[in-house]
């Protein structure tokens, strides 16, 4: 659930916890470690026995990166969190670098000398991230050790226990598949690569997989865990048995054996002479290097259960549209109530964060935050992925804007809406920078494409407008997001990076264009759309495929300039918040209702 902290009592960590981390170096003769903010399943969000980084560093983002030498260290963040690096992390003890320019592996091109020994956890790397660092190590002559006894683990004396949380059945009323039917799907792709096997190390897989879900990992309803699955459907399932109950055992079947985690080693052992796929991008590299000791043949290829888990089911595409009502109508009481209680200046960001989760909480259907919620104010909303601390909450001013991104985990599906709102009274400029974000997000949402069209492709839709000006925003226009699991989801994408995975119907992505005015304020506009299948346009001769707008929640009608939109692009505001009172309006409250009516009424 939504969380504040305070950075600045963590700026004590390098302090208390480097000494007791080199002395364990020292021991095993290094001389640099390689500390990345990763846990041992390459998740994105991490149990708190996982977060080494901030034990070393103090720093609480969740993109990062450090090395940490007996005598000096540097620690690697991206443009989201340049400024909390420095509220958070000592720069008696740390180099600042950027991840993005300068990641751990040309740092040590460029930075490591001959001889040294720098060591690693072969458990919190995947196997490309290896093949970088080995690349680096032969350029700059330092050997690269893969340890055995993390010098972190070893030093960390009040390290939290592994997270045991028990797993949970997800039904397949709302899987819209059974497990049996997935594990066949994926057999028959094993055949098709000649493959006997294949070892699935992500979460999230094992979740789609199986149908189970869990509560290991703040924000994803993920149980950790590994497995293996082989060419004839029938599969291994290594998770710790204290999280297991006779339901799930029962729900799995007798085709499912079930393991402790622990023994996953010997059984990758005994995979020698087989052909076992293995996907490098995100398969620690341990696990590679074990099969590669067995003899195993390693083929390395795209996790299989990505391409069907991102395709969602029609069931799974309905469960979508309710959570997205049953979200939408506590977005709009969250929304009046920033309308009628939040306009005088006083509201903080945390209050207003707290607010729109006990809103969502009221549904009784509410599992988890599905991210930590982006409640920034005036100049935080310039950061894009700002997180508010109780040394940074401020108030919601008047006269600003408040940009306020957030979603839930729900049974039947995973939320993330951005909403940006006018506390008082908009400055010209700020409604026209977001009419013209506005713009963008109605050019993607109308978007017709032929099969096969990438995300980049359309991602030039969403900023044209504010090209046009002389504008533009630095993340994504859209991410992949789950179901009922990771809000952030591959292989799909919408955005200027070079992801070649063509948008297939059932995606579910996000459409989220924004602008930013650094120390001034942000503007974001969010909702999540799902592909259709190709339908034939008339007059055409190709079919198009298209998205449906899940999201239900108003817009803010006080920050658009009518005058710059289009007949078309004022019809589809007002189609889409005549749906929006139409779905919600039913069960919200008078007051919120009438409220409701109005902020949706044509423009």
């Amino acid at each position: 659930m939504f969380q504040s902290f305070d950075p600045a009592s963590d700026r004590s960590f390098a302090a208390q916890h480097l000494p007791a981390m080199r002395e364990e170096m020292q021991k095993q003769n290094l001389d640099g470690f390689l500390v990345p903010h990763d846990d041992e399943y390459l998740n994105e969000y991490l149990p708190d026995n996982a977060e080494r980084l901030m034990w070393a560093s103090g720093f609480s983002g969740s993109a990062g990166s450090a090395i940490v030498f007996v005598d000096s260290a540097v620690i690697f963040t991206d443009g989201r969190y340049t400024v909390q690096v420095r509220e958070q992390v000592d720069d008696q003890y740390f180099a600042y670098e950027d991840l993005t320019s300068m990641p751990p592996e040309a740092w040590l091109t460029k930075h490591g000398k001959e001889g040294q020994r720098i060591g690693f956890d072969p458990h919190l790397h995947s196997a490309n991230h290896v093949k970088a660092l080995k690349a680096a190590a032969k350029h700059a002559g330092f050997e690269l050790v893969a340890v055995d006894d993390n010098p972190i683990d070893v030093a960390w004396a009040s390290r939290p226990a592994s997270p045991m949380t028990p797993v949970d059945v997800h039904a397949d009323d709302f899987a819209g598949r059974s497990s049996a039917e997935k594990r066949a799907e994926i057999a028959a792709v094993l055949k098709d690569k000649k493959a006997d096997a294949v070892v699935l190390t992500a979460p999230h897989s094992l979740a789609w997989l199986f149908n189970i879900r869990g509560r290991d990992v703040h924000a994803t309803p993920l149980p950790l865990g590994r497995a293996i699955l082989f060419a004839d459907g029938t599969a291994s399932l290594f998770i710790h048995p204290d999280k297991m109950s006779d339901a799930v055992e029962t729900h799995l079947g007798n085709d499912v054996s079930v393991y402790p985690e622990a023994k996953v080693g010997k059984h990758l052992d005994r995979l020698g002479g087989k052909t076992v796929l293995i996907d490098p991008a995100i398969a620690p590299y341990w696990f590679v290097r074990r099969l590669k000791k067995a003899d195993a043949k390693v083929l390395e290829g795209a996790d299989p259960c990505a391409l069907p888990r991102a395709c969602k089911t029609p069931v799974e595409i309905e469960g979508s549209r309710q959570a997205h009502i049953r979200d939408g109508r506590a977005v709009t009481r969250f929304l009046y109530w920033i309308a009628t209680q939040a306009q005088d200046g006083t509201v903080t960001e945390i209050e207003a964060a707290r607010k729109l989760e006990e809103f969502r909480r009221q549904s009784n259907l509410l599992r988890d935050i599905s991210f930590d919620t982006i409640s920034a104010a005036v100049g935080h909303g310039a950061l894009p992925h700002y997180r508010v601390t109780t040394s940074s909450d401020r108030t919601l001013d008047r006269n600003s804007l408040y940009l306020v991104d957030s979603g839930g985990q729900y049974p039947d599906g995973t939320t993330d809406i951005t909403r940006t709102i006018a506390i008082g009274t908009p400055s010209p400029e700020m409604k026209q920078r977001y009419t013209l974000v506005l713009k963008g997000h109605i050019a993607l949402a109308l978007a017709r494409f032929p099969k096969g069209t990438p995300g980049i492709q359309l991602d030039t839709l969403a900023r044209m407008h504010l090209w046009n000006a002389g504008l533009d925003y630095d993340h994504g226009t859209g991410h992949g997001v789950g179901s009922y699991l990771g809000v952030h989801e591959g292989p799909q994408n919408i955005s200027k990076k070079p992801v070649t995975q063509p948008l297939m119907p059932g995606m579910i992505c996000s459409n989220e264009p924004g602008y930013y005015k650094v120390g001034e304020y942000g503007i974001r506009i969010e909702n999540l759309i799902v592909v259709n299948n190709p339908e034939p346009v008339e007059g055409g001769d190709r079919e198009m495929m298209s998205f449906e707008t899940v999201t239900m929640a108003p817009l803010d009608r006080h920050l658009i300039d009518t005058s710059l939109l289009t007949q078309v692009e004022r019809d589809w505001v007002n189609t889409y918040h005549a749906v929006v009172y139409d779905k919600l309006a039913g069960e919200l409250e008078d007051d919120v209702r009438d409220w409701l009516k109005s902020a949706t009424a044509p423009i």
